[in-house]
């Protein structure tokens, strides 16, 4: 089974995050979007809210699952089975971030990533953006799916 983990914080999931798990599913036959939690982090939404919105968003599509995890991402690869971690990119910034872990993920746990360009119509959105229009009452809608608005 070709297993791959989407992770992230999802605080919250937006349009884009549903873009690039849509495109990857043909090329999957299991897509765990995982939660990981940082007790160090402050989220705006808990993560019984965020599990529910993914859920919500993807619901009747057996081929997602939604999970939450502590720990290292690629510890949580290897546990679940996942051949590999799913990353969006937005530009050449998420690019250098993304491929140095990817490496150190490869090199010390040999789990590989996939990169997925994320649609143009999405390149600007991300939850740090959503966070700060919701933080000041602005309506975000047109960047989530329904399941958060």
């Amino acid at each position: 089974m070709k297993r791959a983990v989407f992770p992230g914080s999802f605080d919250p999931v937006t349009l884009g995050h549903v873009d690039i798990i849509e495109r990857a599913l043909p090329f999957f036959d299991e897509i765990i979007v995982a939660i990981g939690v940082n007790e160090a982090k402050t989220y705006m939404w808990p993560l019984e809210a965020r599990m529910a919105f993914i859920s919500e968003t993807f619901l009747g599509n057996s081929k997602i699952k939604v999970m939450s995890y502590t720990g290292l991402t690629a510890a949580f690869c290897k546990e679940q089975g996942a051949n590999c971690i799913l990353r969006g990119l937005r530009n050449t910034t998420d690019f250098t971030y993304e491929q140095t872990i990817a490496q150190a993920n490869d090199l010390v746990n040999g789990v590989d990533s996939v990169f997925l360009m994320c649609s143009p119509q999405y390149s600007h959105v991300s939850s740090s953006i959503v966070r700060d229009i919701a933080r000041n009452d602005g309506d975000f809608k047109m960047l989530v799916p329904k399941s958060v608005q």
